[in-house]
C-alpha cells in the first residue's frame, strides 16, 4: 500500500489499494503481489482507529464490488493466499520470516475485506463474488479450485490446526480464528436466528467436516495455553526499498504484538479486557468455539462441532470411543480445570464452563471428583457477589453452574468439609473463616434480595432457591452469619407478603364503590411471593429434618425470630410444611424455659445441642426429598445465539462493526 501511506485515513488514496480495486485484471503471478503484500504495521489500539480502518476499508470495497465481476481480483488474492500457505509448515520450521510475514499480510487485506463484504450483502452475493476469475492467463495456483469459499474455509482450520505456534506464526494463526469469525459474523446482520446458511453447510459438511475435532481440540488448548503475544520486536520486518508495501506503519499484530480490546455497549463485563490484552489468541480462540458450538443444526445432521464439545474425554480415560462418534477426541482434564479457574472474570470462559458441565459428562464427572473445587465456586460465587457490576446473562450462567453442581449430593456434602479464610472480596461482613458451603448459601441469599429490590427477575429467583433446596439436606455446621441471613430473608419475605396483601385489602375496599378502574393484579403478586415462601419454609424443614444435629445455628435463629412464624402456622398454603417447623420452635423454647433466665449465647446453643439429640426423629414429619434439575428451555439458540455474538462484538481482538448495522441484538442488551 505504499511506503508513504502513514495513517489510516490515507488508506483510499493508496496506490496498491487503488490497483487491487480498479477495473484492470491483476493475474496471480504479477509481481504486484509482492510488492502489496511487504507491508508492516501495528493493531490500531483504540476503537476510533479501529472504525477509521474500517471506513477506509469501506471506500476500498464499494470499488472492489463494482470492478470485482470484470477483473476477479478477489479470487486472484484469495488464490495467491492459497499458493502461499501451502509451503507454510515448511516456512515455520526454516523460521523463514518473510515468506510467513507476506501470507499473514494476504490473509490480513482478506478479512478486512470479507468483513465489509458480510455487512454489505447477502450470503448469495458473496458466494459470487468468490467465482469471478481474471479470464487472461493460466492460473498460477496449480489447480483450479472447484469452490473458492470451501477452499479458503478449509485452508483457514487446516492452518489454525496444523501450524506450530510459534512467536513467528502466532499473528498469522490468530488471523485465521479472526477470518473464520467473520466468515461467520453474517448473523450478527439478521434479526432471527440463521438456520440455514451457506458458510455453516461448508462447515458441517464436505472438506471441512473431518477436521472438525482437531479444530475444536486446538481451540481448547489456545484457551487452556493462554499462550501471550509476541513481545515488540520478535518479528518485525526491515521495509524492502523496492516493496513499498501496504498501510506501511499502520495496522497489524505483526510487528508489535500490541493488542487491545473496546466495548461499545451491549453485552461483555469489563474486566474481560485485561485477559484479552494478554492472550489474544486464547481469546479469540474461545469466541471462536463459542460461535461453532452454538451453530443451529442442519436439516439432516446435528452440529459437528457441539458433537464434538460433547463427547470429548480426559487424556488418562482409557476406556473406548463409541464408533457412534466420529467427532470423540481427548484433553488434559487437568489443564482445562486449571484455566477454567483462573479465567472466570471473562463471560466467555463462564459460558464455556456452562457449556461443557451442562453437555460434557466426562466434564462434569471429573470436575465433580476434584478435591480442590472451591477453585472453581469463588470465582462463580465472586460473579455473583458482585452482580450491580455484571450483566444479566452473565449472572445467570454463573447461577445455573451452580445449581448443575448441587444436583449432585457428593458435591452439597464436600463444600461444607471446605473451610475457608479471609474472604477478601466479601464486605458486608469480616469472614475469618467459614466453609465454602455456607459461603455460598451467603451469596445466593444476596443475589435473591438484590433481585427483590432491583430487577425481579422471577427466573433469578427460581434458579437461587433451586440451588438452595438441592443443598438444603446436606447443610452442615452452617456458619452462624448464614443461619441468620436465612432467617432475615424470610422475614423480608415476610414483610413483602403483609404489605402486598394490605395493598390487595385496600384496593378492593376502594373498588366497592367504583366500577371504573380495574384492579391491580394483587393476587398474581401475591401468589408469586407465597410461592417463594413456601420454598423457603421447605428449605428450612428440609435441613431440620435431615440434619438438625448437624445445624445448632439455624435452630438458634430459628428460636431468635420465631415470632415471624406465627402468622403462617394457619396459613392454608403452608400449615402442612409448618408442623414440623412449629414443633421444633416448641420443643426448643420449652428447654431453654426450663433452663431459665438470661442464658449466654453459649449456653443456648449448648442447650440446643443436647436437644437435638434428645428430639425424636420419628416426631418429624418426612416431607419429599427437595431436588431440582436444570433443564435447558426449548430453543436456547433464541437466548445463546445473540448472547455469544454480543460477547465476539465486544470482546473480539481488533474488530469493529459499526453499531448501526447490527440487526441480532439491540446496543442496550447487556
Amino acid at each position: 500500500m505504499g511506503a508513504n501511506s502513514s495513517s489510516i485515513s490515507e488508506l483510499p488514496e493508496n496506490e496498491y489499494l487503488q490497483k487491487l480495486s480498479g477495473s484492470e485484471p491483476i493475474s496471480e503471478n504479477d509481481p504486484f503481489w509482492n510488492q502489496l503484500l511487504s507491508f508492516s504495521f501495528t493493531t490500531p489500539t483504540n476503537s476510533a482507529d479501529l472504525k477509521l480502518l474500517e471506513e477506509a476499508t469501506i471506500s476500498v470495497c464499494k470499488s472492489l464490488v463494482e470492478k470485482n465481476p470484470r477483473t476477479g481480483n478477489l479470487g486472484s488474492l484469495i488464490k495467491v493466499f492459497l499458493s502461499r500457505t501451502k509451503e507454510l509448515k515448511i516456512s515455520a520450521e526454516c523460521q523463514n520470516h518473510l515468506f510467513i510475514w507476506q501470507a499473514h499480510n494476504a490473509l490480513f487485506i482478506i478479512c478486512c475485506l470479507l468483513k465489509v463484504f458480510i455487512s454489505r450483502m447477502s450470503e448469495e452475493e458473496l458466494q459470487l463474488h468468490f467465482t469471478y476469475e481474471e479470464k487472461a492467463g493460466p492460473s498460477s495456483y496449480g489447480v483450479e479450485c472447484e469452490d473458492l469459499i470451501e477452499e479458503l474455509l478449509c485452508c483457514l482450520i487446516q492452518l489454525i490446526v496444523e501450524i506450530p505456534l510459534l512467536d513467528i506464526t502466532y499473528s498469522i494463526s490468530l488471523e485465521a480464528v479472526t477470518t473464520l469469525i467473520v466468515f461467520l459474523s453474517c448473523q450478527l446482520f439478521h434479526k432471527e436466528i440463521l438456520r440455514e446458511s451457506i458458510i455453516h453447510r461448508y462447515l458441517m459438511h464436505g472438506r471441512c467436516l473431518p477436521y472438525t475435532s482437531r479444530l475444536v481440540k486446538t481451540l481448547l488448548y489456545n484457551f487452556i495455553r493462554q499462550e501471550r503475544s509476541p513481545p515488540p520486536g520478535a518479528h518485525v520486518f526491515q521495509q524492502q526499498t523496492d516493496g513499498g508495501g501496504l498501510l506501511y506503519g499502520i495496522a497489524s499484530g505483526v510487528a508489535t504484538g500490541l493488542w487491545t480490546v473496546f466495548t461499545l455497549g451491549g453485552v461483555g463485563s469489563k474486566a474481560s479486557a485485561q485477559l484479552e490484552q494478554c492472550s489474544p489468541l486464547a481469546s479469540q480462540s474461545l469466541l471462536l468455539l463459542l460461535v461453532l458450538a452454538n451453530l443451529t443444526d442442519a436439516p439432516d445432521t446435528p452440529n459437528p462441532y457441539r458433537q464434538a464439545i460433547m463427547s470429548f474425554k480426559n487424556t488418562q480415560d482409557n476406556t473406548a470411543f463409541s464408533s457412534s462418534n466420529p467427532h470423540a477426541f481427548q484433553i488434559n482434564f487437568n489443564s482445562l480445570y486449571t484455566a477454567l479457574c483462573e479465567q472466570q472474570k471473562s463471560d466467555q470462559a463462564t459460558l464455556l464452563l456452562y457449556m461443557l458441565l451442562h453437555q460434557n459428562s466426562n466434564v462434569r464427572t471429573y470436575v465433580l471428583a476434584r478435591t480442590d473445587i472451591e477453585n472453581l465456586v469463588l470465582p462463580i460465587l465472586e460473579i455473583l457477589y458482585h452482580v450491580e457490576e455484571r450483566n444479566s446473562h452473565h449472572v445467570y450462567m454463573a447461577l445455573i453452574i451452580l445449581l448443575i453442581l448441587t444436583e449432585d449430593d457428593g458435591f452439597n456434602r464436600s463444600i461444607h468439609e471446605v473451610i475457608l479464610k479471609n474472604i477478601t472480596w466479601y464486605a458486608e461482613r469480616v469472614l475469618t473463616e467459614i466453609s465454602l458451603g455456607s459461603l455460598l448459601i451467603l451469596v445466593v441469599i444476596r443475589t435473591i434480595q438484590y433481585n427483590m429490590t432491583r430487577t425481579r427477575d422471577k427466573y433469578l429467583h427460581t434458579n437461587c432457591l433451586a440451588a438452595l433446596a438441592n443443598m438444603s439436606a446436606q447443610f452442615r455446621s452452617l456458619h452462624q452469619y448464614a443461619a441468620q441471613r436465612i432467617i432475615s430473608l424470610f422475614s423480608l419475605l415476610s414483610k413483602k407478603h403483609n404489605k402486598v396483601l394490605e395493598q390487595a385489602t385496600q384496593s378492593l375496599r376502594g373498588s366497592l364503590g367504583s366500577n371504573d378502574s380495574p384492579l391491580p393484579d394483587y393476587a398474581q403478586d401475591l401468589s408469586v411471593i407465597e410461592e417463594v415462601i413456601r420454598m423457603m419454609l421447605e428449605i428450612i424443614n428440609s435441613c431440620l429434618t435431615n440434619s438438625l444435629h448437624h445445624n445448632p445455628n439455624l435452630v438458634y435463629a430459628l428460636l431468635y425470630k420465631r415470632d415471624l412464624f406465627e402468622q403462617f402456622r394457619t396459613h392454608p398454603s403452608f400449615q402442612d410444611i409448618m408442623q414440623n417447623i412449629d414443633l421444633v420452635i416448641s420443643f426448643f423454647s420449652s428447654r431453654l424455659e426450663q433452663a431459665g433466665a438470661e442464658l449466654s449465647v453459649e449456653r443456648v446453643l449448648e442447650i440446643i445441642k443436647q436437644g437435638a439429640v434428645a428430639l425424636p426423629k420419628d416426631r418429624l414429619r418426612k416431607f419429599p426429598e427437595l431436588k431440582f434439575k436444570y433443564v435447558e428451555e426449548e430453543q436456547p439458540e433464541e437466548f445463546f445465539i445473540p448472547y455469544v455474538w454480543s460477547l465476539v462484538y465486544n470482546s473480539a481482538v481488533a474488530l469493529y462493526w459499526n453499531p448501526r448495522d447490527i440487526q441480532l441484538f439491540t446496543m442496550d442488551s447487556g
